[in-house]
């Protein structure tokens, strides 16, 4: 629960005598922030509460406000913080308030870029506000024509954005406010010349937003010309989830491997499971495998079309499917709710992929379990 100080009622601190009755007079001081509090529109704050959101949180109790006041801001936290609301919440306001405003959003992943639409479309709803998702392994003479709609929000990756603007399709310079999301992983992924570009494009008179777990070296060389005297919001707790209890499941061979996986999933607790492989071939191949075994199982790699991979995740996130099995790469970004446990069957490459799949799980106020299997 965050809180902020009800002034309407004062107290002298000289008259106090110890550290509890601080503390006692301070609760009886203070109220709960809601998400009704913020200066939006009353149809936003009702989408927003229908959504389910009642209490904001660090990221958004943080961030919403200076957005709104239309300043720079950078952000540092962990992904399941609650960023998507924290950036689209006030920009949605903002052109609601101004049609003439547009917003666009950059993400590193398809994936990801997807979800800001869906959220969006939650957020929007009734505001006669429209997007476009412009994103690769999509029909491009669609997102053509969605443009020609001349959306308020565009939301994309940075490939297909450059291949939007080489083909005169889409203009960066009427672009009021702009979010870089997830920049580290925009970095680690290769896309820093993309950004420098696309950046080089926009109108100095802007609106910029950046989030990010890590400042590392060349995410600051990003940050030097995308704000201009930014509000700083850190709320990261740390490398690996606090509400993630992480144990290591110890195993043999191959064939012991899968039994023990199964084993596992018959358990009633595990709900909502994320499993990890590190190849394409490997993740098609137990999917198959649990399929076969009757377990409610798809997955999601590189080898399969775009459309393919938003369809099992929809499935994924609406429970007709108990198990999600995916790479590294396809799973980049996935802000999934209620997912129990993740496994990682195949060890992760490095610590870094490793604190990436466990955050899949224990997400903004959840408990979560992280598996992983060993020799």
């Amino acid at each position: 629960m965050y809180k902020r100080f009800n002034n309407s009622r004062r107290f002298d601190p000289s008259n106090l005598i110890n550290t509890q009755q601080v503390k006692q007079i301070i609760d009886e001081h203070v109220i709960s922030l809601a998400f009704t509090d913020f200066q939006v529109s009353d149809q936003l704050k009702r989408n927003i509460i229908e959504r389910g959101y009642k209490t904001p949180t660090p990221i958004q109790d943080q961030a919403i406000e200076p957005i709104l006041k239309g300043q720079d801001l950078i952000g540092i936290a962990n992904t399941g913080t609650g960023k998507t609301a924290a950036f689209l919440i006030p920009l949605i306001d903002k052109v609601f308030k101004d049609r003439q405003q547009k917003v666009l959003i950059i993400a590193p992943t398809r994936e990801l870029a997807a979800q800001i639409r869906d959220e969006f479309f939650a957020f929007s709803r009734s505001l006669g506000i429209y997007c476009a998702l412009c994103i690769g392994g999509a029909n491009m003479s669609r997102q053509k024509n969605d443009l020609r709609r001349n959306p308020s929000f565009v939301i994309g990756t940075p490939g297909r954005i450059q291949d939007l603007i080489r083909s005169k399709s889409l203009n960066l310079s009427g672009f009021g406010s702009v979010v870089l999301d997830e920049a580290d992983r925009m970095v680690d992924i290769g896309f820093i010349h993309d950004i420098k570009y696309l950046i080089s494009l926009l109108l100095p008179s802007r609106q910029s937003l950046f989030f990010s777990a890590t400042i590392g070296r060349e995410v600051r060389e990003i940050l030097q010309t995308f704000v201009r005297n930014p509000v700083t919001v850190s709320v990261k707790t740390g490398e690996t989830a606090e509400n993630v209890r992480q144990d290591i499941i110890k195993v043999g061979n191959s064939n012991r491997k899968i039994e023990e996986l199964h084993r596992l999933l018959q358990r009633r607790e595990f709900e909502k499971v994320l499993v990890f492989g590190r190849t394409k071939h490997g993740v098609q191949k137990l999917s198959d495998e649990l399929v076969k075994r009757g377990f409610k199982a798809d997955a999601i790699h590189g080898n399969k079309k775009q459309n393919q991979r938003i369809r099992t995740l929809e499935k994924f996130k609406t429970n007709v499917i108990q198990i999600l099995i995916a790479t590294d790469v396809a799973a980049r970004g996935l802000d999934i709710p209620n997912v129990s446990h993740v496994i990682n069957y195949d060890l992760p490459e490095s610590r870094e992929v490793y604190i990436h799949r466990i955050g899949r799980t224990g997400r903004v106020d959840k408990k979560g379990v992280a598996l992983t299997f060993v020799g």
